[in-house]
């Protein structure tokens, strides 16, 4: 509560001292519009963010698939930097608010990685059939949870002309035991700590193995903050996630795919992934990496401070990410050959 209350005494600072520059620094080259996508008999309350003027033809879409949690179509703002950039490409950027966010029917705790799939499915279908739309340039954006739902979905229609995957992870269970040693080891944690939360995670695993129900799991879990039992039938819906057979169908495909990485990420071995892909996904796949950048692609010092983070934010948006990010993205839409996307 004290973090939280620091954060707001930064953020009101912040716009008291310049709210001037804040209102420049906020103002994107962008056009939004509030967009309705049926699926499954709902909706999916959206945003496509297209180029501020039109082009000489219509603009190729990216189509954004979120990580983890109840992420809204812009995610708190995170997006519409990387919008800026690809618009800048002559692209469109298609997202939507997750299942029970916003305006969004459904609850996204109860979806599988394969709804999430269908969904995305969806989305395309809908997108193709707007003007303004090129159907032949569109490709998918996918970060880290959302790396589990990109592969199935671009190997899988030939529609998908190419991929932006941002911190992927390749397999669930090894991402998970990744993230844990490694913030373990950045808190310090002594030997005896270490130990516990080991034995935790794997007690975990083992009630997961065997199909435990949630009742099953809070009696018998050594966890601090247990799951609530919707996350925890989240999690046993899709932890044995693992993307290697779709990203060898995406292979085939020859997709051409941006793998960004940051150096500093504690969630997702980034060694780990860069090797998978690299061995699926051979020379249609570019890589970079950023020193300095944290899981999110943002600047560690950003990422991990959350009033210096608040107050980089605010005022200097685009500063939030690592150094050469959103040029990446852009560039490379830039050199996707004009007709389809396709080599």
């Amino acid at each position: 509560m004290r973090r939280f209350a620091t954060v707001i005494v930064a953020v009101v600072a912040v716009l008291l001292t310049g709210g001037g520059w804040v209102l420049v620094a906020n103002d994107y080259a962008l056009r939004e519009e509030r967009v309705s996508i049926p699926f499954d008999g709902g909706v999916l309350d959206g945003i496509l963010a297209t180029p501020p003027e039109p082009g000489p033809r219509p603009a190729g879409l990216v189509v954004f698939v979120h990580g983890d949690g109840p992420v809204d179509a812009t995610a708190a703002g995170f997006y519409r930097p990387i919008w800026e950039s690809l618009a800048a490409a002559g692209y469109a950027s298609l997202s939507w608010s997750k299942a029970g966010v916003g305006a969004s029917t459904g609850n996204w705790l109860h979806q599988s990685l394969g709804d999430r799939a269908r969904e995305v499915g969806a989305a395309v279908d809908w997108a193709a059939r707007r003007p303004g739309i090129d159907r032949r340039r569109i490709g998918l954006w996918g970060a880290s949870q959302g790396g589990w739902v990109v592969p199935g979905v671009a190997a899988g229609r030939d529609d998908v002309t190419f991929v932006i995957a941002a911190s992927p992870a390749v397999n669930w269970l090894r991402q998970g035991r990744y993230n844990l040693l490694a913030e373990l080891e950045h808190d310090g944690v002594d030997a005896a700590g270490r130990a516990a939360a080991v034995a935790a995670a794997d007690r975990t695993r083992e009630l997961l193995e065997r199909g435990a129900s949630w009742r099953e799991y809070r009696a018998a879990t050594l966890e601090t903050h247990p799951m609530t039992e919707a996350r925890w039938g989240f999690v046993m819906r899709n932890f044995r996630a693992d993307a290697t057979a779709d990203l060898t169908a995406m292979g085939r495909r020859g997709v051409p795919t941006l793998l960004l990485l940051g150096e500093d990420d504690r969630n997702v071995d980034a060694d780990e992934t860069e090797r998978t892909y690299r061995d699926l996904l051979g020379d249609a796949l570019t890589v970079r990496r950023f020193p300095g950048a944290a899981h999110s692609l943002a600047r560690t010092d950003v990422e991990d401070d959350a009033v210096w983070g608040t107050i980089v934010g605010v005022m200097a948006p685009r500063r939030v990410f690592a150094d050469g990010y959103l040029e990446a993205q852009r560039d490379f839409l830039a050199r996707l050959p004009a007709d389809d996307g396709r080599e």
